[in-house]
């Protein structure tokens, strides 16, 4: 990789950090439309982005615990669903052409709800999702974190603010533990079906990048919701890699 892209993605990583993770996520759908954007292949994109979302999440995840926003109990049965599904996604390898795809789906859905979002006026009351119904979620959103080399937050936020699972910070600090586990479970699983020879040289350089930025985004998000024209701009950005990566080959 040419080292003026290695340093524009550093750059869109730690800028992504820091939005994402004000909203207790970790930014891989932003990773992701980043390297797309740049042309990197999707068995490079999807370690990397799951590599990348590991640190971030950790980071977030500290910090929406310390503030009181993450309740293990409540979080359980995501996990309990979710865990195994991510590593089984993670091990299957999408062909491009089924990959790109699905990633370009996933973009336009995180960035339409991001938009949606942005009208909704913040309520803040503790997880209460039935058991059952956050099993299943788990199960689902798992499975697709790990075949796309996302989180599965993107998913996990909305459903939980849409359906009164959760206040929004709450719903934020659920989907960062959530991102971690599927994040280390979906890498496990690409790891052992491809190793890490896809995992490129530029790597240490982007997660001191997104380290920065997701340290600053933490900091915000566990004091205030991001300002809704944070979301805005998110949601169109995405929007639009998403169809980039779906239209253009």
């Amino acid at each position: 990789m040419l080292e003026p892209t290695s340093l524009l993605l550093a750059i869109l990583f730690a800028a992504a950090a820091v939005l994402y993770g004000s909203v207790g996520h970790a930014g891989a759908s932003a990773y992701l439309a980043a390297m797309a954007l740049v042309g990197l292949e999707p068995a490079v994109m999807k370690p990397t982005a799951l590599v990348l979302n590991i640190l971030v999440a950790t980071l977030v995840t500290a910090r929406f615990a310390r503030a009181g926003f993450v309740k293990p109990m409540a979080l359980l049965p995501f996990l309990a669903g979710s865990v195994p599904a991510a590593f089984v996604g993670g091990a299957v390898q999408l062909p491009g052409e089924l990959y790109r795809p699905l990633v370009g789906v996933v973009l336009i859905w995180a960035g339409v709800r991001f938009l949606a979002l942005v009208s909704r006026t913040p309520e803040e009351f503790a997880p209460r999702a039935p058991w059952w119904q956050a099993l299943i979620a788990g199960v689902v959103l798992g499975l697709l974190a790990g075949l796309t080399g996302t989180g599965g937050g993107i998913f996990l936020t909305p459903l939980m603010v849409m359906l009164g699972w959760a206040g929004v910070r709450y719903a934020a600090g659920t989907s960062a533990a959530f991102i971690l586990a599927n994040s280390i479970s979906g890498l496990a699983g690409n790891i052992g079906t491809l190793g890490l020879a896809t995992l490129p040289s530029a790597l240490p350089l982007w997660l001191v990048a997104v380290a920065g930025g997701g340290l600053i985004g933490a900091e915000l998000g566990a004091r205030r919701l991001t300002p809704n024209g944070v979301r805005r701009a998110l949601g169109l950005v995405l929007v639009v890699a998403g169809l980039k990566i779906i239209l253009v080959p």
